[in-house]
């Protein structure tokens, strides 16, 4: 693992993954992304069938998970049963004490594939339906489309939920991956560093924020209260979701590559009004916040990845959980790499005053 994990460049507006820009890895099946990020390389024709044989093969989750999802409180967030469902699955992983890389890999993959079956069965069943068994025909974002709503989704539908999760896999130290080394410097196992990443990812300032974005898209509804809405908000200091980033300086590229997957599927669909709506909120604050104050706060991430969940009829309460199935490849790469270190991460409480 010679290769960085992760480079961004905040002023330019770059995100590469293992050295290779993110405009050339979305056009890459996700297995391959995973691939290259846990083994810092992308695979050849035959690793990549071999790789994603094993992920498809482990995406059937056991029945007594089932019955955890079942007793859980089905009118909460989603996160709050993932988190609680993965620490549970860790005791039935057989290689759960076996720290060599091999059996690291194998909880790896049952990490990558089990996740998305989990917040798709969690879904059926608060509402009141019986999960959908993954099919290992699908590809990973077509499969947890299918086991989501049980029906096969369009081909576009399936290339956008598999960009989604090439998008969402990996961004540097953010907060959650950061918690995750340090729970992985600790020697702990990977169901531990991972659980760490997923309670940090939870919160409206990281990955929750795409929830919130869904919310404002609900409360602005149509293209011709966009403008008012972002006024009112500047007025009163209030965030805007889905505007900002600690990191960019410019448009967060993801943003970009969002922005289209977006418009693809709202011309695909006949139905605009989410993209209007968010382009109509995007030009207000360029407008009032970038030009006429010179603040670098363009959109993030979350902004259009909010709209894509819109016309893809997913829930808000299942947002995070989605951003996390993608993502969870990142936080294993940053786990591998901090237990090749065998050294714990200790910051001195000075350290605060910077933060």
């Amino acid at each position: 693992m010679s290769k960085s994990i992760c480079f961004i460049d905040g002023l330019e507006g770059i995100l590469k993954y293992r050295e290779i820009d993110i405009n050339k890895l979305v056009g890459l099946p996700y297995d391959a992304v995973s691939y290259l990020l846990i083994q810092g390389e992308l695979p050849n024709e035959e690793e990549l069938a071999d790789f994603s044989a094993r992920l498809r093969g482990e995406r059937e989750i056991e029945k007594g998970v089932i019955d955890i999802i079942r007793m859980c409180n089905l009118n909460i967030d989603s996160m709050e049963a993932l988190r609680t469902i993965v620490s549970y699955m860790s005791q039935f992983d057989p290689d759960l004490e076996d720290e060599s890389l091999e059996g690291n890999t194998k909880k790896a993959i049952r990490l990558i594939s089990g996740i998305p079956t989990i917040v798709a069965a969690y879904h059926r069943i608060s509402n009141g339906k019986d999960p959908i068994s993954p099919d290992p025909a699908l590809s990973h974002g077509a499969n947890f489309l299918y086991m989501l709503r049980g029906s096969q989704p369009t081909e576009l539908e399936a290339e956008v939920m598999e960009k989604d999760f090439i998008l969402s896999a990996e961004h540097e130290l953010n907060a959650s991956t950061f918690s995750s080394r340090i729970t992985a410097s600790t020697c702990s196992d990977l169901y531990s560093a991972i659980v760490s990443g997923l309670c940090t990812l939870k919160g409206p300032l990281h990955g929750g924020a795409r929830l919130k974005v869904m919310d404002m898209l609900e409360e602005v509804s149509s293209p011709e209260n966009a403008e008012e809405f972002v006024l009112k908000k500047i007025e009163n200091k209030e965030k805007i979701m889905g505007f900002g980033h600690r990191v960019y300086k410019t448009y967060d590229p993801r943003g970009i590559l969002f922005k289209e997957l977006a418009k693809q599927l709202a011309e695909t669909n006949g139905d605009m009004i989410w993209y209007e709506t968010a382009e109509e909120l995007e030009k207000t604050v360029l407008r009032e916040l970038v030009e006429k104050k010179g603040k670098p706060i363009y959109p993030n991430v979350d902004f259009y990845s909010g709209v894509i969940y819109k016309y893809l009829e997913i829930p808000p309460h299942l947002a995070t959980s989605i951003f996390a199935i993608g993502r969870v490849s990142g936080w294993i790469a940053h786990c591998f790499d901090q237990y090749s270190k065998k050294r714990i991460i200790r910051p001195r409480a000075f350290m605060l005053d910077e933060l």
